[in-house]
């Protein structure tokens, strides 16, 4: 009796996801919990497990198509692969050519390289200059992941001599040689759903709110100074390295406190003002930018905090985020400082009404105490919606994380 493969449950107001990578192929092995396919929502990348042990039968999903709760991905069969396999392996090469037939003369040669690779269907562009240039999916090898025909592979086939129908169509081609050739280098890649959706909330973000920056600097001296001396210690007995994000996480909290409305966000006609601190921290991937949120940092501790971080963080780059790791904050940091950045105005992370940027700690000269110093310095940024947020309440705010960082001693005493 077979065993179906669905779609799981994704999620508050999450009710479609896009196919991203199936691990396995028809006719392999399974094992029951083990991840059989990758899905794309607009927030996190989740992995379906084998509901069963047997043999994966029949996939009914293939990459980039998008599904709905409780669709069915795929069937799983009793019995082992080897049984199973016989019979699938000719499934891809057979079932092509029989779903064209009625259009041989469209000569599709879409789905053929997908039966070669029997991973990865060709590209976008290399599948139309396929049909374009009569190609069949044997002249071509695939050089992409997993045996992916790209557009490149085409060409090679072509200037192989492997078809000698696109040479001779090629004079033909209406388009300029310099534009030929350089179509030839360009790879059209589809946008993953968490990346059009990072698109449309910034783009979003930038047409709601009234988006203004406000900028600052902080001598970094005391808080490298503390963590120089205490990181041992604090990584004996806390099981985590004392870093940084710690320290402005505590100090934005502290300034949301008296600053109440870079922590409130606009809703119809009305403001709602957080009286809690659930402080998103921005993180990049492999697959995009994901806010993991810090619940209740203002009742953290620092430790606490870098716990937090340190686990949130290694979620993301594994792709292990939950939903509810994602969802509920109301002030975000972003540290643009580990890619290098020196300076740079963070968009606002819709619905909240402000970002905090970190940047670079840079040495630089100062004056203190009417005399030049060397120091080391950091540039920050506070993006803000001025709907809510007045000019004088931005800078205060921003004044009130550097007076923290600058003597670190105030979030310990609480002032």
């Amino acid at each position: 009796m077979a065993t179906e493969i669905r779609v799981p449950t994704l999620g508050e107001s999450v009710s479609e996801a896009t196919i991203g990578t199936w691990f396995k192929k028809v006719g392999d092995t399974i094992t029951a919990d083990e991840p059989l396919v990758e899905l794309e929502t607009d927030k996190v990348t989740v992995e379906v497990p084998a509901p069963a042990s047997g043999t994966l039968t029949e996939i009914l999903a293939q990459t980039g198509d998008t599904v709905e709760v409780n669709a069915l991905l795929g069937q799983i069969g009793a019995g082992s692969g080897a049984a199973a396999q016989p019979a699938k392996t000719e499934e891809p090469k057979a079932e092509a050519p029989k779903a064209e037939a009625p259009k041989a003369a469209e000569a599709k040669p879409a789905a053929q390289p997908a039966a070669k690779s029997g991973d990865m269907p060709p590209a976008p562009s290399a599948a139309k200059m396929m049909a374009e240039k009569n190609v069949s999916a044997d002249q071509v090898s695939g050089s992409g992941k997993r045996g992916q025909v790209l557009k490149g592979d085409v060409i090679d086939a072509i200037n192989k001599g492997s078809s000698a129908a696109p040479a001779a169509e090629a004079p033909k081609a209406p388009r300029p040689a310099s534009s030929e050739a350089d179509e030839a280098r360009e790879e059209r890649v589809k946008m993953t759903r968490l990346r059009q959706t990072i698109a449309k909330r910034l783009k979003d973000a930038q047409n709601t709110a009234a988006m203004l920056t406000t900028y600052n600097e902080v001598d970094m001296t005391a808080v490298m100074d503390l963590r120089k001396k205490y990181k041992d210690l604090f990584e004996k007995k806390h099981g985590v390295k004392l870093g940084f994000m710690g320290f402005f996480t505590k100090a934005v909290t502290h300034a949301l406190k008296e600053i109440p409305s870079v922590n409130a966000e606009i809703d119809g006609n009305d403001i709602v003002f957080k009286n809690f601190c659930h402080i998103g921290v921005a993180v990049g991937t492999d697959k995009g930018l994901v806010v993991p949120v810090v619940r209740d940092a203002d009742q953290m501790s620092i430790a606490e905090i870098e716990q937090e971080i340190g686990r949130l963080g290694v979620a993301a780059r594994d792709g292990k985020l939950g939903m509810a790791d994602m969802q509920g904050g109301t002030f975000t940091i972003s540290n643009g400082g580990v890619y290098g950045s020196l300076m740079s105005s963070p968009i606002l992370n819709a619905p909240q009404s402000g970002i905090l940027g970190m940047h670079k700690i840079q040495e630089r000269p100062v004056a203190i105490g009417g005399q030049v110093v060397i120091r080391p310095m950091m540039y920050l940024a506070l993006s803000y919606d001025h709907r809510i947020v007045d000019g004088k309440e931005a800078v205060t705010f921003l004044v009130r994380v550097k007076e923290s960082l600058e003597d670190p001693e105030r979030l310990v005493l609480d002032l």
